[in-house]
């Protein structure tokens, strides 16, 4: 495997979390990782780490088995692809209303009755990676399809797996970077939330609508294209221009600045817990080591 491969699949895998047809679903999944507690900030980042990995699966599933299953008919395919933009977009939308109107979004649990909220299910980020994805497919499948699935026919399996999760780690560390971020201002954004009051499920439902419309109008924008109307719209040319500016400053940072920053972040989040648990574990040491006599003593000479 070529070391430009390689790049190369970082590279679309990264772009594949800005593409121009899913980007606005970003801010929706940022606004889940906000809870409605306020855990240390150690709590926080591996919640927001395990949601990520959950998410970025879900993302990488739909790609792999389209790239693999459905790639022979893809150019047939493809054409299909908008119609479920517009469905996701308007089930998201479907949400936001629900969550304006003071109810919670809950998804079954795995063997047993009940629910669980959505803010704190692994299985609701894989599905709204899966969200991601499919929304998505119209705008990342092209390159998806030139970079990893070329690969599985031109070289080899191994080559092929291992530029497929080179694409997942790059989609992933845009999107953990990020979700690292709002985990350690979770505290900060958590008590502007409170002072907002029953306005803030008002706000996150809205954000919710306003993102599903967004994603509605784009697929319901491919179809009318696809079907000869005119490709110039003011809508889809001012989120295009907010997109390419997320893009083009995601790809100056590069992989290598991302890793960075999130190894930084983790490491500063980390290091304090680890010199805490060392720091207990000294005393502790330090306890045992005392002779019985020496501490029989010193209580002695207190009293």
């Amino acid at each position: 495997m070529q070391t430009a491969g390689a790049a190369l699949a970082l590279g679309a895998g990264m772009l594949a979390a800005l593409n121009p047809c899913g980007f606005a679903l970003l801010p929706a999944y940022l606004t889940l990782l906000v809870s409605g507690d306020q855990p240390t900030r150690l709590v926080a980042v591996g919640r927001a780490l395990r949601m990520t990995v959950a998410m970025t699966a879900g993302f990488t599933a739909v790609f792999a088995v389209f790239g693999l299953v459905i790639a022979p008919v893809a150019s047939s395919a493809q054409r299909y692809l908008p119609w479920f933009s517009l469905l996701v977009g308007l089930t998201i939308a479907a949400a936001g209303i629900w969550v304006m109107s003071g109810r919670t979004i809950a998804v079954p649990k795995w063997g047993s009755r009940g629910a669980t909220p959505v803010t704190r299910s692994m299985r609701s980020m894989f599905g709204f990676g899966i969200s991601y994805a499919v929304a998505s497919l119209t705008c990342t499948i092209a390159p998806f399809l030139a970079v990893v699935v070329s690969a599985f026919r031109a070289d080899s399996p191994l080559t092929g797996a291992t530029l497929f999760l080179l694409y997942a780690a790059g989609m992933g560390l845009v999107v953990g970077t990020a979700a690292i971020a709002v985990a350690l201002a979770q505290q900060s954004l958590v008590r502007g939330a409170r002072q907002l009051g029953r306005a803030t499920p008002i706000a996150g439902g809205a954000l919710l609508l306003l993102v599903g419309a967004y994603v509605a109008y784009y697929g319901w924008w491919e179809i009318r294209v696809l079907g000869g109307a005119p490709a110039d719209d003011p809508v889809i040319e001012g989120a295009a221009a907010a997109q390419q500016w997320l893009a083009t400053s995601a790809a100056a940072i590069g992989p290598a600045g991302f890793a960075l920053v999130l190894a930084t972040a983790l490491l500063a989040v980390a290091a304090p817990a680890l010199a805490r648990r060392l720091t207990r574990h000294s005393e502790q040491q330090r306890t045992r080591d005392t002779p019985v006599s020496d501490t029989a003593d010193a209580q002695e000479g207190q009293s």
